[in-house]
């Protein structure tokens, strides 16, 4: 079992008596000498608690990492970790990082708890479960910035549970929108789901969506005016077996029967756009260099493509969602994790990690200097997109509902089928 550290960082406070003048006739002089004042008490206070974090330090200080797999991740990450070590010349540091994709933290952790990493990154629809399991170290001070004056208050936000902070905000760019090659496909062909799969055609190449993957399924039944909702006890509502979903289902399934259209997981998907042959495809900035590298100066990205629904055309909606990086319960040198979670989540980190990745910042300074046709696609789906809260009974049968669809086996009891899988009762 790791020794769970508490140290003088963690648990002392960094709150700041402010002057208060009598009355309001306290004029701006004496207002600008007050701030300057607790300004000053607050770096001291800072500077003491990592000044006692050193002097507690004895030996090599071990901390675990994990993070995403993906070449970019762990290269940027390997040389955040090296400055932040750099900062502290007197602590002899032992970082190691792990390669852990984001979608599967959670089970990973969860494995053992106290046997995970130290720090990790993870999605923002882990986070409950973390939190429930006691894996997450609650942020109950910080030390080199205050996140709620640096963050979206969005991502801030969504990494609370019962009213206490557990993640620090790290990315604000987890969803999905529609890459594709301007120098072959025009405006009016990404419009439309229809008018994609045609120009495909036409042209020989092959467009498409991981139709076969709950989280983007999601965005057809949604779109068209279904919903999906998580009870309190992680169960969920679904309404995809109404005369809508039915509708849905069968749009879905006229689209993917063009010769053109392609359900690839990720891995086949980088395979098939480095060989030409993909011209447009749904995917998120985690592929940002990939495609960008593939399309050369045709790069181009867009909010997804609307599809007809009874005739009717309806916007295709999206899971929106955010990434941060928590601190391991069992953490065995916690005040020092505490402070590699800080650096790696500040502004100048994220602005690394965004020129690595592509992936957007929450950090608002980092996230004025961020500007991508990735980005931008991003914020245009946004009015479409909402954060991901789904009970853990949805994927499979939501897999297996895509593959029925693609297979071209669309009928009231599929989808009848598929709604009991998804709405079962949580065990």
């Amino acid at each position: 079992m790791k020794k769970k550290l508490v140290s003088a960082l963690l648990v002392s406070t960094m709150a700041v008596s402010a002057f208060v003048g009598c009355g309001a006739a306290a004029d701006d002089t004496a207002a600008t000498e007050t701030a300057d004042a607790t300004e000053e008490q607050a770096e001291a206070s800072t500077e003491d608690a990592i000044a006692n974090l050193i002097a507690a330090t004895e030996g090599t200080v071990n901390i675990d990492l994990w993070c995403s797999e993906t070449e970019e991740y762990q290269t940027v990450m390997k040389k955040l970790c090296d400055d932040f070590a750099a900062q502290y010349p007197d602590v002899d540091f032992n970082i190691t990082l792990g390669a852990v994709s984001e979608a599967d933290m959670k089970d990973r952790v969860l494995e053992d708890v106290e046997a995970a990493a130290d720090v990790f990154i993870f999605p923002d629809d882990q986070l409950e479960a973390l939190v429930k399991a006691g894996a997450l170290n609650e942020v109950a001070a910080q030390y080199t910035y205050d996140m709620n004056e640096t963050d979206t208050p969005a991502t801030v936000e969504a990494a609370q549970y019962d009213g206490k902070q557990y993640g620090y905000p790290f990315t604000a760019s987890n969803g999905y929108f529609l890459y594709y090659d301007k120098n072959q496909l025009s405006d009016e062909d990404v419009a439309s789901w229809e008018a994609l799969t045609a120009k495909a055609e036409e042209l020989g190449k092959e467009v498409g969506c991981e139709t076969a993957n709950g989280w983007y399924l999601y965005g057809f039944f949604k779109g068209a005016g279904c919903s999906l909702t998580e009870n309190e006890d992680q169960s969920n509502n679904c309404d995809w077996n109404n005369e809508t979903g039915l509708a849905a289902a069968e749009s879905l399934q006229s689209i993917a029967s063009s010769k053109a259209y392609k359900s690839y997981g990720n891995d086949d998907l980088l395979a098939n756009l480095n060989d030409g042959k993909v011209v447009a495809y749904v995917s998120g900035t985690w592929n940002v260099n990939a495609f960008s590298e593939a399309y050369g100066d045709g790069y181009a990205a867009t909010k997804l493509p609307t599809f007809k629904v009874n005739g009717e055309d309806k916007q295709m909606a999206s899971y929106s969602g955010y990434k941060f990086v928590g601190v391991n319960a069992y953490a065995e040198n916690t005040g020092w994790s505490m402070l590699l979670a800080e650096y790696l989540t500040n502004a100048t980190s994220q602005e690394a990690v965004y020129e690595a990745t592509g992936e957007g910042p929450s950090n608002t300074e980092a996230l004025a200097k961020a500007s991508s046709p990735a980005l931008d696609a991003l914020a245009a789906q946004s009015e479409f997109a909402e954060l991901q809260r789904v009970g853990g009974n949805y994927w499979s049968p939501a897999e297996s509902l895509g593959k029925n669809i693609l297979d071209g086996k669309v009928s009231q009891q599929v989808l009848d089928d598929a709604v009991a899988g998804i709405t079962q009762p949580v065990e």
